[in-house]
């Protein structure tokens, strides 16, 4: 993937200098059960430079100062546009939800470090937790446009709320999914990118589970050369990142996790972010808006 598209270093240090600032106009806002929204603007020069599991900070109303960190899901770098997920939980993002085409508001963004897929393993297993699931989107999305390069990701993703969007049967066969899990994303059966889906509310053709216990059932299905080619990445609430930390170390797994945090300034300025990870000097402090929000596994989860 290009530098662009996610492979510049992660955990190199703050990039506070990259980070833009535009005047993005509402390009399409629809709503979703369970209070969500996709947004799309048109935000051309964040389109032109985002990473893999970066976010953008938004003002969602001119009454309201302090922005709101979404994570981007979806980018078109050539027709300049950015699309979001997100769920009305506050009044920041209930006034983002009354926004309107053709409005603009102003936002920063990429921000963050990305993923870092590993070439050497070319089976990626992503997971992703009710709004966790838009970077899990942007990741496969990247990996289909690199065709050659001969990624095939398994894309699983839960949720307590209905789904935003109208699951499907899949045609795509997974092997080692339980008997009946069969609904997926349409959007990724479109890109031929195999998806099921997990939840505790009884939706038709999904495990009545978690994420991480639909993920096992496939790990634990596959050959030695198969999962030697895996890597996980997870994004989503806090027990979900624990358990696929978990998990990714069960099968013996590198593991990536992008983390939700509350943020007030999002540009590494007020440290209201900060969570304990594991560094080769010891336990430290780190900023989830700029020396993450993607971080290893190990060093947030360790052993």
């Amino acid at each position: 993937m290009s530098a662009e598209r996610g492979t510049t270093g992660s955990g190199t240090g703050s990039h506070r200098g990259s980070i833009l600032v535009e005047e993005a106009k509402v390009l399409g806002h629809r709503p979703y059960p369970g209070a969500q929204y996709i947004l799309r603007v048109r935000a051309p020069r964040c389109a032109a430079v985002a990473r893999l599991g970066s976010f953008a900070h938004l003002r969602c109303d001119p009454s309201l100062p302090m922005r709101r960190p979404l994570s981007i899901m979806r980018v078109s770098p050539d027709e300049g546009w950015v699309q979001f997920l997100y769920k009305v939980v506050g009044e920041g993002t209930r006034l983002l939800a009354q926004r309107r085409v053709g409005e603009e508001l102003s936002m920063m963004g990429p921000i963050g470090t990305p993923f870092l897929p590993d070439p050497a393993r070319r089976r990626p297993l992503l997971l992703g937790g009710g709004v966790g699931i838009p970077p899990m989107v942007f990741l496969a999305d990247a990996m289909r446009q690199e065709g050659a390069a001969g990624w095939q990701p398994l894309v699983i993703m839960g949720s307590e709320v209905p789904f935003p969007f109208r699951a499907r049967p899949s045609a795509l066969m997974v092997p080692g999914m339980p008997d009946g899990v069969i609904a997926a994303m349409p959007l990724l059966e479109d890109w031929g990118i195999p998806s099921r889906l997990a939840s505790l509310q009884g939706f038709p053709g999904c495990h009545e589970g978690y994420v991480t216990d639909l993920a096992r059932c496939w790990l634990a299905g596959l050959e030695a050369a198969a999962l030697a080619q895996v890597q996980v990445f997870a994004c989503g609430p806090e027990p979900m990142l624990a358990a696929a930390a978990s998990l990714a170390r069960e099968f013996g797994l590198p593991c990536q996790l992008s983390l939700e945090e509350y943020m007030a300034c999002a540009v590494g300025g007020c440290a209201g972010c900060v969570v304990r990870v594991a560094t080769a000097n010891g336990p430290a402090m780190k900023r989830v808006c700029v020396d993450g929000p993607v971080f290893d596994a190990d060093a947030v989860y360790p052993a």
